[in-house]
């Protein structure tokens, strides 16, 4: 097929028009990435977002694939010397993965099967005899095919071998497979129950121990769960529907009449229906919804990553932070306002050394010498007793005390990313380096670390892999292009998730800033070796450069739309600075006027929000947050109470809350709002301030549930 019919066929289940998914198809076939497809080629794909590009991109991959799958298919019913007009018609309008392998089914190279052997005895026409169900003296032609030197020795053995070639034609007619499939589809039942003598071993998945459900009901998590307890050896899961029903719906298409064939014909779908069918639909059932539980949990951890990243910065501020311990004492480092490290040691202000006035000496010592603005406190172990510990001390200036979710620090340090920016520090100092920066700036620091350390994901070790790994690689793109990058601070970390950038050219972005100093331009970043034009193209708009001569290289403006913004001004005769500090000018602007065959109204209406406030950045402002002082540990809790709290990982199920007792508690999808809610996403989101009720506390299991209801 060509991208037309793409274009046409993903237009049908998109419901957009065909022209906007051509236009799209072609950006992406020329390497154009989907950020800056959604943000500078308005005009073309009609201002679509990165949602839609991106299942418009999707579902052309998987018509691609399918057309692949449908040559390897006709070659091989070809070579078969199989292939006639009309299958090749019919194999032509296939959309569908699956019946295009029901149509393949009885083309497809089998393996010895109890079909095929006695097909090899000589018995197919006794088959086609009984399966036509005419009225005929069976036994007397059953006695025909005794063939003792084919292995057929008798009238049965003959009668058997036809029934076996029966029940695969049944299990390969399309007809009977579609309908079968739908009920397992629609009305399976996903049973569970425990391995013998597991019991105590598998503890953790009790609740699976002998259950039942609807599959179609069946929560993604709980699919999930119950398929790692089968994984794990404790659980064994079976799935199908009613099997009665199921064998008497194939008879009404395999029973034809009623006379001496129509036993045989009964047992060969029976022996269909258990033998071959059951266990193949089983396992499309299991493979469909482990995908359908895969996608939703992937999407789960797509939006908690993208909540996540996007938690709003402190900025550019002069930060002390700590990773707390009490016998190894606790970490401290000291950054300038662009992360650069400026001092690091160690204090120990918890037993056993309990070092508390040297501790708090150090720590207003360094406040007043570096003239630090904030303090990063990790909230792992000692995390709130390191928090007590530094409000009580009188700083010679007003700082603000943070806690940080240190999720991932560890990871970070030992990595080679981290051995590579601080060959020189120890491990611990590397995670107080993170904890800190990624006060100032979580998203520049977290894209240091592996998406799946970080802690926000649902069975994130159970689900397809490479899904994962595409889906959360696209996440941080699209947060890093959505922020915006300054070109002259940003590590190549953060510098290879620009569009069209990458790991080995943001090294070279880096390499000649270090070597020529600060890019003065945008225009300059294309002396860096292998920044050609497309990847400038690509990449420009989404790269800041601050205090550059031109104000536009701080903007989210393209160079492309340089010259736009330069008519503007000229046809005020203004300067373009003036044009961006002077709200009246820019109102006496109409852009109607400036609108070309390649520019119209949507770019026109970006490039003077931007001039409004260039590059501004999309995330929220920062808000500084305290945990109840009362609060210190899972002890300290009492049903009832109301606690402040962060919201720490959502799931399809509910979501974890951080209320600073170092144990997250759980509040369950039924107790987030006083009304239904199905995705808890629509009430809350990562990082977000809330007041919880308790509800319970299991101090044995350490398990601590939380209301929102009626807070």
């Amino acid at each position: 097929m060509t991208i037309k019919n793409y274009a046409a066929l993903i237009s049908r289940e998109l419901g957009i028009a065909e022209n906007q998914i051509k236009n799209t198809l072609e950006l992406l076939s020329t390497g154009a990435t989907i950020p800056f497809i959604s943000r500078y080629r308005k005009e073309m794909t009609g201002s679509l977002d990165e949602v839609i590009v991106t299942q418009i991109r999707d579902l052309n991959e998987k018509w691609v694939e399918l057309d692949k799958r449908r040559a390897v298919i006709i070659d091989s019913i070809t070579e078969q010397g199989k292939m006639t007009p009309k299958l090749l018609t019919q194999i032509n309008n296939i959309n569908s993965l699956t019946e295009l392998e029901d149509v393949y089914l009885p083309y497809r190279p089998k393996r010895k099967t109890k079909a095929t052997i006695a097909i090899d005895k000589g018995l197919e026409p006794l088959a086609v005899i009984i399966y036509d169900q005419s009225k005929v003296d069976l036994n007397a032609i059953a006695k025909t095919y005794i063939d003792k030197e084919k292995g057929v020795a008798n009238i049965e053995e003959a009668l058997q071998g036809a029934r076996d070639i029966m029940a695969e034609w049944i299990s390969e007619d399309i007809k009977i497979r579609e309908r079968i499939r739908n009920m397992f589809i629609k009305e399976s039942v996903i049973y569970s129950k425990v391995v013998k003598d597991k019991e105590e071993e598998g503890s953790k998945f009790e609740i699976y121990f002998k259950s039942q459900e609807p599959l179609w009901k069946a929560p993604s998590h709980r699919v999930l769960a119950m398929l790692r307890g089968e994984e794990e050896g404790f659980l064994r899961i079976s799935i199908k529907p009613d099997d009665e029903l199921a064998v008497k719906i194939m008879q009404r298409y395999t029973v034809k009449a009623n006379n001496s064939s129509t036993p045989h014909v009964l047992t060969a779908t029976e022996d269909s229906y258990k033998r071959l069918l059951q266990p193949q639909m089983e396992t499309e059932m299991r493979k469909y919804y482990k995908e359908k539980a895969d996608k939703e949990a992937i999407a789960v951890f797509g939006t908690n990553l993208r909540q996540l990243l996007m938690s709003a910065p402190l900025g550019q501020k002069t930060t002390l932070a700590l990773d707390p311990g009490f016998r190894t004492g606790c970490k401290v480092v000291v950054l300038d306002k662009q992360g650069k490290l400026l001092h690091h040691g160690t204090i120990y202000p918890h037993p056993p050394q309990q070092e508390y006035k040297t501790s708090s000496d150090t720590l207003q010592w360094l406040v007043k010498e570096y003239k630090v603005e904030a303090i990063a406190i990790g909230n792992g172990t000692a995390g709130r007793e390191t928090e007590a510990f530094v409000q009580k001390i009188p700083f010679p200036t007003p700082v603000s005390i943070v806690m940080v979710n240190e999720s991932g620090a560890s990871i970070y340090s030992a990595s080679e990313i981290a051995r590579d920016e601080f060959p020189d520090l120890d491990l611990t100092v590397r995670g107080s380096i993170s904890i800190g920066r990624r006060l100032m700036d979580p998203l520049a620091e977290l894209v240091k670390i592996d998406p799946k350390s970080i802690g926000v994901g649902q069975y994130q070790h159970d689900v397809n892999q490479t899904w994962l790994q595409k889906n959360l690689q696209e996440v941080v793109e699209s947060c890093v292009n959505s922020v915006g990058v300054e070109v002259n601070t940003a590590s190549k970390e953060l510098l290879s998730f620009v569009s069209g950038v990458g790991p080995s050219l943001a090294k070279n972005i880096v390499e000649y800033r270090n070597q020529n100093g600060p890019f003065k331009s945008r225009e300059a970043l294309k002396k860096v070796p292998r920044f050609g034009d497309k990847a400038y193209e690509q990449a420009a708009g989404f790269l800041r450069i601050h205090g550059a001569q031109n104000p536009l290289d701080y903007s989210a403006v393209h160079p492309e739309s340089y010259h736009i913004v330069l008519a503007m001004a000229k046809k005020l005769h203004t300067e373009v600075k003036q044009l961006i500090s002077d709200e009246s000018l820019r109102k006496e602007i109409k852009i109607q006027e400036f609108v070309t065959d390649k520019v119209g109204i949507p770019t026109l209406k970006d490039i003077m929000q931007e001039l409004a406030k260039p590059g501004r950045d999309p995330r929220e402002q920062f808000e500084e947050f305290a945990f109840d002082k009362n609060i210190n540990s899972i002890n300290d809790l009492i049903i009832g109470m109301v606690v402040p709290g962060i919201i720490t990982n959502i799931t399809n199920f509910g979501c974890f809350v951080d209320i600073g007792v170092h144990q997250d508690g759980l509040i369950h999808v039924s107790q987030l709002a006083n009304k239904y809610v199905s995705n808890p996403n629509d009430v809350v989101k990562l990082g977000q301030k809330v007041l919880v009720k308790v509800t319970d506390v299991d101090l044995a299991r350490k398990r601590i549930s939380l209301s929102m209801k009626e807070v």
